[in-house]
């Protein structure tokens, strides 16, 4: 089943799980859609799920710069050695943030919720993976 975005209850574990004073690295692992798929409202235009993502990259890079972190690698994938039979991913994405209040304060930024409707409208699945450095 495909995630894209966290769930209330996911966000709650996150918060529980994750230790507050430590940095911060997560693994977002990203698979596009061939095309953007925007509510039926919206005013964007068309455009594949790559255009979409880089257009909410634009914005939340400057927010997670803004916070105190940093892309710290950015690839693309080619194949899944140790995977499930069919799983596969577009790209990878290795961010770190100062802290996990860092990361929440980000995600409550309106301007960053606002631009989420580009990720959503670009990915068919992802992951979002909170680990620390050692």
């Amino acid at each position: 089943m495909p995630s894209i975005n966290p769930s209330r209850e996911q966000l709650a574990v996150f918060t529980q799980q994750v230790e507050d004073a430590k940095p911060l690295l997560m693994l977002n692992l990203l698979l596009f859609r061939e095309r953007a798929e925007y509510p039926a409202d919206s005013q964007h235009s068309p455009c594949s799920g790559r255009e979409a993502y880089a257009r909410y990259s634009r914005i939340a890079l400057n927010k997670v710069r803004s916070v105190g972190g940093e892309v710290q690698l950015m690839a693309s994938a080619h194949a899944a050695l140790i995977a499930p039979p069919g799983e596969q991913w577009d790209e990878m994405l290795l961010v770190r943030y100062p802290d996990k209040a860092a990361f929440l304060s980000m995600l409550s930024d309106s301007e960053y919720q606002q631009a989420t409707v580009h990720r959503s409208a670009a990915l068919l699945d992802s992951r979002l993976i909170a680990t620390h450095p050692r």
